[in-house]
């Protein structure tokens, strides 16, 4: 089982949903965004339904978020090393793959007489705690070193840590080959070494060895946390990392190293991100975000599910799945999706997550079928996606617009653009089935395009602008951010073709113009609300900070339109960005516009691995070949990037139709497809 009993915490802008039924994890009480601990210079190693939240000089000590957490609860919040009765000098914090963080340190011993340190310290952390401690020497003499790890743990659940409220620490026993803590309801964690400790102080949970390192040699110690259910219990039917292989081996390599870097980053986390639905193991999601938003399947994952197309359609098979168990099947909001509201800036009432999620499934599962989903899915998966379409159906008012998240509005710009999606890309679905609905909702598509461009297009002297949203008395919101980049996003249908937009061509040009500017374009992506707005702030989740999957979907809208510039110009930033990031891209990051010499600057509460930061990435390096796949009608097409911003690049280990897929695109832009499945037609 992949979440706690005990809820998570939220993510900071999220909040409940009122009406609408709630489906997100809520926020513990008493939290506010100002209150989550900072996480963003801290080394997050993940392995769901486990991670590791260390500092970069590899002590636990307890303090804020620190600690090896699992299911939900913090299994171990103190593991702090002496040797001789120092603790090493930090040297080096890193992550070494997703789930395993390395740290290195020095010491001097007694009898050292230059600078040098003679004895080096490794140590290496899983995400489920296990840990391997090695002492090197480099010494012409023995040493005998008395080594000792002062253990501790509150097992608090993760809200209460998120919210400032841990436990009081534990008292340990000593178990076996180390020590033991249970808490008042019974859960119990163990901690076990090998070789056995020289000695074991249950008092004041410190393990001590005295540990011989020949000239030149080394020691290595192992710790494991052992975690126990509540006693009587029934085990979780989630438990376990997921199996199989969701996500393929994709790899990017050509002039520019940093794809590679990125594209292997990113894969690395989302296979981390998986978690098993705990009423059906059998269907694995994407959390959204470590370490706050590990909770039940949210839009995120369906976005990222969607953004992660070109490794595979099993993860967004087994994630409708999930979703689509919640759905309402009665009564006026039958066929609606659950979601919490969530922030949608200082400008706008909170949106439904519920609303964004419902429109949503359609286009995914559509686009999945496109890139080779299997019949036998897409058979139960269709149900669902048509109650979600006849809800949209119902849900557009007399003007054939779609209000969020109340009937009384307001009127909102990305909700038309992904209502408008799921009814082209809806009714695409259902004409290749054989099921009835398409022409009215193609009928619908016309008028919300209609309407949108009469009732969301302001003109200016600068050329225009689409508003944000509409309230019920007619005002328009006109502050622009990065959400007009979804207004250029429109998915795939047969024959690997577009589908229209809700703007024409001119419109579209004046949008991809402005996405452009400074005021949208800090130098390392897209901002969430343009520098020149009122209320902006650099890092405001919907108020100026970078939301990396916003860039993504703004890189492929742009490409898709033939805005290349543009679009060349937030990728280098996402790639300049993600270097300074390790390559591990947080789900935002601060707004702040780039200067010579200058770094992205982290936002403290972002999470980091985050399910639509890490697929984000790929679906932006994955336009640059621009593929378009129709595995039904056994065709893809690939269109790169003429301009080839990167140079040549070469993306293998990709998936179309079920079989490997492989596209290089040369210096000069033109692509050709180098490994795909058998009988494919192959178009560029």
């Amino acid at each position: 089982m992949v979440h706690s009993p005990v809820p998570a915490p939220g993510h900071p802008a999220e909040q409940p949903a009122g009406r609408a039924p709630a489906g997100g994890v809520p926020a513990a009480r008493g939290n506010h965004p100002g209150e989550l601990p900072p996480v963003h210079d801290a080394l997050l190693c993940v392995a769901l339904p486990a991670f590791a939240v260390s500092p970069e000089h590899g002590q636990l000590t307890g303090r804020g978020p620190e600690g090896v957490y699992a299911s939900g609860r913090r299994l171990l919040s103190r593991s702090v090393l002496r040797v001789a009765g120092r603790e090493p000098v930090p040297l080096q914090g890193r992550l070494a793959a997703a789930d395993r963080a390395v740290f290195a340190g020095a010491l001097r011993v007694p009898g050292d007489t230059g600078p040098d340190p003679g004895v080096t310290v490794e140590r290496s952390r899983g995400a489920d705690g296990t840990e391997r401690i090695t002492l090197r020497s480099a010494l012409p003499r023995a040493l005998r070193l008395p080594v000792e790890v002062a253990l501790g743990t509150d097992l608090a659940e993760l809200g209460a840590v998120a919210s400032g409220r841990p436990r009081p620490e534990l008292r340990a026993s000593v178990h076996g080959t180390g020590l033991r803590w249970t808490a008042p309801d019974g859960r119990s964690v163990a901690v076990t070494a090998d070789p056995a400790p020289t000695d074991a102080l249950a008092a004041a949970g410190v393990l001590r060895w005295e540990t011989d390192l020949a000239p030149g040699a080394a020691a290595t110690l192992h710790l494991r946390v052992h975690a126990d259910r509540t006693p009587g219990a029934a085990p979780p039917g989630g438990a376990g990392r997921p199996g199989g292989h969701l996500l393929s081996d994709a790899q990017a390599e050509g002039d520019d190293r940093r794809p590679g870097a990125l594209l292997r980053a990113s894969v690395e986390d989302l296979r981390a991100l998986l978690q098993r639905d705990p009423a059906h193991p059998a269907d694995v999601h994407l959390a959204a975000g470590v370490p706050w938003r590990c909770g039940p399947v949210t839009a995120e994952a369906l976005w990222a599910a969607r953004m992660a197309l070109p490794l595979g359609t099993r993860l967004a098979a087994t994630t409708l799945r999930s979703l689509g168990r919640a759905q309402v099947t009665g009564g006026a909001e039958s066929g609606r999706l659950p979601g919490p509201l969530r922030d949608a800036g200082p400008h706008l009432p909170p949106r439904c997550t519920g609303v964004e999620a419902t429109l949503a499934f359609p286009v995914v599962l559509a686009e999945a079928r496109r890139w080779g989903l299997p019949p036998a899915d897409l058979d139960e998966l269709l149900p669902v996606a048509e109650r979600c379409l006849g809800w949209l159906r119902r849900g557009l008012d007399a003007d054939g617009l779609l209000p969020d998240p109340a009937p009384g509005g307001p009127w909102r710009a990305e909700t038309q653009a992904h209502a408008h999606r799921a009814a082209l890309l809806g009714a695409d679905l259902l004409d290749a089935c054989g099921r009835p609905g398409a022409a009215d909702l193609r009928a619908a598509a016309r008028t919300l395009r209609e309407r949108f461009r009469s009732e969301f297009w302001l003109d200016d002297l600068s050329g225009g602008r689409p508003a944000a949203a509409r309230t019920p008395e007619g005002r328009s919101w006109t502050q622009l951010g990065g959400w007009a980049a979804h207004l250029l996003d429109t998915g795939l249908l047969d024959g690997g073709r577009y589908a229209p937009g809700l703007l024409d061509r001119t419109e579209a040009e004046q949008v991809a113009r402005l996405l452009g500017t400074p005021a949208l374009d800090s130098g390392w992506g897209l901002r969430g609300l343009g520098a020149k707005e009122p209320g902006h702030n650099p890092f405001g989740h919907r108020a100026g900070a970078v939301r990396v999957h916003e860039t993504a979907v703004a890189v492929a809208g742009l490409a898709a339109a033939g805005h290349e510039k543009e679009a060349a110009a937030l990728l280098r930033g996402l790639l300049d960005a993600a270097e300074f990031f390790g390559h591990r891209l947080p789900e935002m990051y601060a707004g702040e516009q780039r200067t010579a010499g200058a770094r992205p600057v982290p936002h403290p509460a972002a999470c980091r691995p985050a399910a639509v930061a890490a697929a984000g990435a790929v679906h932006a390096l994955a336009a640059l070949a621009g593929i378009r796949p129709d595995a039904p009608g056994r065709s893809v097409t690939v269109q790169p990037m003429a301009s080839a911003p990167l140079g040549a690049v070469r993306l293998s280990g990709l998936v179309v139709a079920g079989e490997p897929f492989a596209v290089r695109v040369s210096r000069l832009g033109l692509g050709m497809v180098e490994e795909a499945a058998e009988g494919l037609q192959l178009g560029v």
